[in-house]
């Protein structure tokens, strides 16, 4: 005898999620009859959606507030300024005529511009270049050394990085000091090179180039080694025991195996470190004030020296905009470099 369900087609056997009824046959929370149908279930999705999608836009509404008034409304003030014939009579009326191009041509025509520019520059290169070289070093000796030893310099390394720059700068004024500072009462023990007591560093164009690269150099190596030690770190040791099965030697298993691998993270810190260095200023004012004769007169402290000095607060602001383009068009190839990298490990 055949069955209802063998004679109907399409009504053999109930489909999962399917019922059947007074109110007819339809999927459980589709559009028709049944407590589940209607427009309030459809809904539902959209309102979770809509909901989750401004989740992140409310979790970053505070750091945007804070870039925006910290950030981005000082530098549009800035350029703002560069235009202006801002001084003295500005601050205290709070009225700045219009100057055009003015601060931006004085600026461009000073005799100091220029050899700044280039004063800068190789000022920063050289810092990069000692940041990066020692720091490539630091990291080096870290992987080599022992759990304990190791923690010691991490530590020491992390302490001296997380000194306040002003203070550093402070010792380190005091270290180089005439009469009473250290370093020239060590030179003048070793009996080698005369008495040095009364030689003051700060007078002197090569010794003060010296001490504020040893200052800046010594606040960024800790960053640069550390940052490098924790890429290296995370290097297959397989590579390094490949390496010394076919053997090759320790530097021609770091050129091959480490350098590679740490390209991305170089990159990056360069580009850090030629921003920090370009910006640097306390040093430089606290130790020489951009002097003596000019040697440390970077564009920090032309910036500075125009503004709050001169009172030309206009032309101070312009050399800041000028600061600013120069530090884009030295960073860019970097930034496109890390990007690409990036893009490849993907």
């Amino acid at each position: 005898m055949t069955s209802t369900a063998e004679r109907v087609p399409g009504s053999a056997q109930a489909e999962p999620g399917t019922r059947h009824g007074p109110g007819g046959t339809g999927r459980l929370g589709s559009g028709g009859s049944g407590p589940r149908g209607g427009r309030g279930a459809g809904r539902r999705p959209r309102r979770r959606s809509i909901t989750s999608s401004r989740a992140p836009l409310v979790l970053l509404a505070p750091a945007a507030i804070l870039l925006l008034a910290l950030v981005v409304y000082p530098l549009v003030r800035l350029v703002v300024i560069s235009f202006q014939d801002y001084g003295l009579r500005a601050i205290f009326t709070g009225q700045a005529g219009f100057a055009g191009l003015t601060n931006y041509t004085n600026v461009l025509t000073d005799a100091s511009f220029w050899p700044v520019i280039l004063r800068t520059v190789l000022v920063t290169g050289a810092m990069v270049v000692g940041t990066i070289g020692i720091g490539m070093a630091v990291s080096q000796m870290l992987t080599r050394l022992g759990v304990v030893m190791r923690t010691v310099v991490s530590v020491v390394l992390v302490l001296a990085w997380a000194m306040p720059n002003v203070a550093s700068s402070l010792v380190w004024q005091w270290l180089f000091q005439p009469f009473y500072g250290v370093l020239n009462w060590l030179i003048t023990q070793l009996g080698v090179f005369g008495d040095h007591t009364q030689d003051n560093w700060a007078s002197s164009p090569g010794q003060a180039l010296t001490i504020v690269l040893s200052l800046v150099i010594w606040q960024a190596v800790p960053f640069v080694a550390l940052t490098l030690y924790a890429a290296q770190s995370q290097i297959a040791p397989e590579y390094y025991e490949a390496g010394s099965l076919d053997g090759a030697s320790a530097w021609a298993m770091y050129r091959a195996i480490t350098l590679p691998a740490l390209v991305p993270t170089l990159l990056l810190v360069t580009i850090l470190s030629v921003i920090w260095d370009f910006n640097v200023f306390n040093q430089i004012w606290l130790l020489t004030k951009g002097g003596p004769e000019d040697t440390t007169l970077t564009l920090g402290i032309w910036t500075f020296v125009k503004s709050f000095v001169s009172n030309a607060y206009g032309q101070g602001a312009a050399i800041a905009v000028i600061s600013t383009l120069i530090l884009g068009a030295l960073t860019s190839y970097y930034i496109r470099r890390l990007v690409r990298s990036g893009e490849e490990d993907l």
